[in-house]
């Protein structure tokens, strides 16, 4: 039986994700390794999602993975009070803006950004 699970994103630059995901986003590191110098995986709580970041070498090393961060074949999605706010944050804390926030027509109102790799990330909430 599965216990639990986390999605891990690789990136070029570790600390520069870290910084987007923890410092801008809000979420709560949890984990990392190693504990000293440059860490080559860390992990992040958002409600309950764990968010885990691994560099390219590591992807490399550990699992023989040629990883290719930010090529859009997913997305990141957090769930937000307000998608408008949020946004207005981000991108003028320097964050690549995509799409801005917009109603969706399903009851939610969404945002799309890039994380320091190009990753997609979208914002979502329900619409007032």
């Amino acid at each position: 039986m599965i216990a639990d699970a986390l999605v891990t994103l690789y990136t070029r630059d570790i600390e520069a994700a870290a910084h987007f995901y923890g410092d801008l986003l809000g979420l709560e590191e949890t984990f990392r390794t190693p504990r000293e110098g440059t860490p080559s995986h860390i992990e992040f709580r958002a409600g309950g999602f764990t968010l885990g970041l691994g560099t390219v070498e590591a992807a490399a090393t550990v699992h023989g993975v040629e990883a290719e961060p930010g090529r859009p074949a997913m997305v990141v999605v957090f769930w937000t009070d307000d998608v408008d706010q949020e946004y207005a944050r981000l991108v003028a804390a320097g964050v690549p803006a995509l799409i801005a926030p917009h109603d969706a027509g399903n009851g939610n109102r969404n945002a799309l950004l890039k994380d320091p790799d190009s990753n997609l990330v979208e914002l979502v909430a329900k619409v007032r």
